[in-house]
């Protein structure tokens, strides 16, 4: 297992903008992004920017990661020469975010794309919709306003290599209440697991709901005829197809959101996911990074073997 560095999300991407529009904020965030990283003993740096609203900051993105991308190839020839440290990026899969960037010039910079491919629709919405949809559906296009496929067409014909983009997958549920199903009206969202209407992998499906597969769209939810509730989220065999499709586009592999929600044992999505990539010999193999002789941090300073 190698963990990364884990900047941003949505919470915090409002401080982006500033740090990055210039010269002395890019190498100061990437500086002290590095410094972090070595003195916790991480394996790189992931950057969760959500999202560059305009040109400026689009091209101020890029300019970012590669200040961030020199500090680290700077760190590694002084300390791990011949060692390449990771920077990754979470991006969106919605077009009103991703047509802002330049993503052929960022996925030159960066290692992996981790297309967020989830949050297709929720409680912002005015319809009950699959939130993880592979495609759309013309018969009902209320039901899906983004598909995957969508996204992931557009990324390829915009010059980003098949093989540095790795498909996001949600371990959680978006909820609709007061709903006749996929594609109509609801009102409110209901409880959840730690956010209303938002409920955990392994909470689902609700009691008294039925899970059922949208074959157009390839997705999965769940329904209560008599309360009726409706909660969009993957199952086993939705992730199976994903594994599926995301090969056959020579795909990077695939990343989930997040790992605590996961059922254990034989329902588990992120194992679905493994055994379908291969198990142990389908997964990248990256040499680990033991030693950070200047980490802060005794215990890091003196070796992680």
């Amino acid at each position: 297992m190698k963990t990364l560095l884990r900047i941003g999300g949505w919470t915090w991407s409002t401080n982006f903008p500033a740090a990055a529009s210039t010269e002395a904020g890019r190498k100061l965030f990437a500086k002290s992004s590095v410094t972090f990283m070595k003195d916790w003993g991480f394996y790189g740096i992931d950057i969760d920017w959500e999202y560059p609203a305009d040109a400026t900051q689009a091209a101020n993105f890029i300019l970012l990661l590669q200040t961030v991308r020199d500090e680290l190839d700077a760190y590694a020839a002084k300390h791990a020469p011949d060692y390449r440290f990771l920077l990754r990026i979470a991006a969106p899969a919605g077009p009103q975010h991703y047509k802002i960037l330049d993503l052929r010039s960022i996925s030159a910079v960066v290692d992996k794309i981790y297309l967020m491919a989830y949050d297709y629709a929720g409680s912002w919405d005015s319809n009950a919709g699959h939130q993880a949809n592979l495609y759309p559906n013309p018969g009902n296009p209320a039901a899906t306003p983004f598909s995957t496929n969508a996204a992931l067409t557009d990324y390829l014909a915009a010059g980003v290599p098949s093989s540095k983009i790795v498909m996001g997958m949600p371990i959680y549920g978006r909820a609709f209440e007061n709903t006749d199903g996929l594609g109509r009206p609801f009102s409110g969202i209901g409880q959840g697991s730690w956010e209303n209407g938002v409920w955990d992998y392994k909470d689902l499906p609700r009691p008294g709901a039925t899970e059922l597969y949208a074959d157009v769209a390839q997705a999965s939810y769940s329904y209560d005829n008599k309360s009726r509730k409706l909660v969009s989220y993957d199952t086993v065999d939705v992730i199976k197809n994903k594994v599926s499709y995301l090969k056959q586009k020579g795909l990077g592999g695939s990343m989930f959101w997040e790992a605590s929600g996961d059922r254990v044992g034989e329902g588990s999505l992120i194992s679905a996911s493994f055994q379908s990539l291969g198990g142990a010999d389908g997964q990248e193999s990256i040499n680990n990074m033991l030693s950070y002789p200047d980490s802060k941090y005794d215990n890091i300073r003196a070796g992680l073997s």
